[in-house]
């Protein structure tokens, strides 16, 4: 290969990048629902939740655009992705240290929280086969409307572990989890 052509080589791949950054920055402002994500140390765990977050906007959300006993990314664009640097227990569920999508499956009665092996994909890519397992989720209705899907992992103030918690519109869903397990 001429010098000439590895510098035409290199300088298309600066391009390519340049440009596939642009593209990503673009599609980004294009979202309806903007990216967050949530941190925290519980315990001596990095944990972390990415996720878009759509709005209510005068809509009908549990029961309506969310239907009841279909599985649920709860988010927008890419499924809504959990880290966590050390081992977890929810209930009877071991979470390996790892990355993982969160899928819901809600009831009008009972909601499931399912973490899935496939970290990164789209939200509306659920694959069962892929699951590393489900955990009941506990639920309330909230006296005031959440407006944007949020995500919290809040640490246990009087004792180990936490929970992660997810409010939208007039719901709170939460599991409690333990590190180290």
């Amino acid at each position: 290969m001429t010098k000439r052509n590895r510098t035409l080589g290199a300088l298309v791949v600066v391009l390519l990048v340049v440009l596939g950054c642009r593209g990503g920055a673009h599609a980004q402002s294009r979202r309806v629902s903007p990216h967050e994500t949530t941190m925290a140390t519980v315990d001596g765990s990095a944990m972390l939740i990415e996720y878009g977050r759509p709005s209510m906007r005068g809509r009908t959300i549990f029961g309506g655009l969310v239907r009841y006993n279909d599985v649920w990314c709860p988010g927008a664009d890419e499924a809504t992705m959990l880290s966590t640097s050390r081992p977890l227990r929810m209930g009877a569920l071991a979470v390996p240290a790892g990355e993982y999508s969160l899928w819901i499956l809600p009831t009008e009665s009972t909601w499931t929280l399912i973490l899935n092996k496939e970290a990164h994909t789209f939200h509306t890519n659920y694959r069962g086969s892929r699951d590393l397992g489900r955990v009941a989720m506990q639920k309330q209705t909230l006296s005031a409307p959440v407006e944007q899907l949020t995500f919290a992992i809040e640490p246990n103030s009087s004792g180990p572990g936490g929970r992660l918690v997810m409010t939208w519109a007039t719901m709170e869903a939460s599991v409690s989890f333990l590190v180290g397990e």
